[in-house]
């Protein structure tokens, strides 16, 4: 039957959209012509997860903000949604804890059809064991299948000391898979090529080029809004109505967190100085 080896994919990008630009939702689109160019697959859905505010890095402003903004740039969209579960948190979350929590669901969602209760709790239960014995194993099972979708910086700061751990990477990259969209400066494949992590799981790595090449960042986009420079056409309208009704993005926002250590950096420090 037609489409009966074609496997659903969900794409989550997770991040600080401190603002979303363009570029963010530009990656999706990408990420999906990609994909199911292979003919092996479908994505059916898009998730943004806007990190928390513990994650304390510079100049990031607060998430009820950046989620809010990202909520704008997605409503016109029929296929991504943004999610604030990771956002809403207390305390920084690994990639791999928002990874596993959006497979997880996803796996609920497929298996609650059912009204009983306690089939439902049963049934959850066995999705839990499932994933801890497939995430153990690295081997995927029938069913949808989740893919992280990054920028090139992102793969690259897979090297960075103390920023991510292996067996995280690990379980990203082997258990579920990784859309890495490329830019100008990046070279993806030579990174994978250095890292023997990265070489092991080579096969759930798709890294896609960008041909029509567009340097938005977040970064440029923050500098123009604090010199009181446009940065219309850069981000959706809608975003930069609210960035003006709302006054963000100053000189001062840009010096928050500035004296402050990197959430993973120092968890992972500590850890290993204790």
């Amino acid at each position: 039957m037609e489409g009966q080896n074609i496997t659903r994919v969900v794409l989550l990008a997770c991040g600080s959209f401190n603002p979303i630009t363009n570029m963010h939702l530009r990656m999706f689109e990408l990420a999906r012509d990609h994909l199911e160019d292979t003919g092996q697959y479908r994505v059916v859905k898009g998730i943004i997860s806007a990190v928390g505010d513990s994650y304390k890095k510079k100049g990031l402003i607060e998430a009820c903000h950046r989620v809010e903004m990202a909520r704008l740039a997605t409503e016109k969209s029929d296929w991504i949604t943004v999610d604030s579960w990771e956002s809403s948190q207390s305390e920084w979350l690994e990639t791999a804890k928002v990874v596993r929590h959006h497979y997880e669901e996803l796996l609920a969602t497929q298996q609650n059809n059912d009204d009983v209760d306690t089939v439902k709790c049963a049934k959850k239960r066995r999705i839990q064991e499932d994933y801890i014995e497939s995430t153990s194993q690295y081997k995927r099972r029938d069913g949808p299948q989740l893919m992280l979708l990054c920028g090139a910086d992102v793969l690259e700061s897979f090297g960075i000391p103390n920023l991510w751990k292996q067996e995280d990477i690990a379980e990203i990259v082997g258990r579920h898979g990784l859309v890495c969209i490329s830019r100008c400066g990046n070279d993806p494949h030579k990174f994978i090529h250095q890292s023997d992590m990265l070489w092991k799981y080579r096969k759930n790595i798709h890294v896609v080029h960008e041909w029509v090449t567009n340097d938005i960042s977040a970064t440029h986009v923050r500098r123009a809004l604090r010199r009181g420079r446009s940065v219309r056409y850069l981000l959706p309208d809608s975003v930069v109505y609210y960035i003006q009704e709302h006054s963000l993005y100053s000189a001062e926002s840009e010096q928050k967190n500035a004296d402050v250590v990197l959430a993973p950096i120092e968890r992972y420090l500590g850890a290993s100085s204790s």
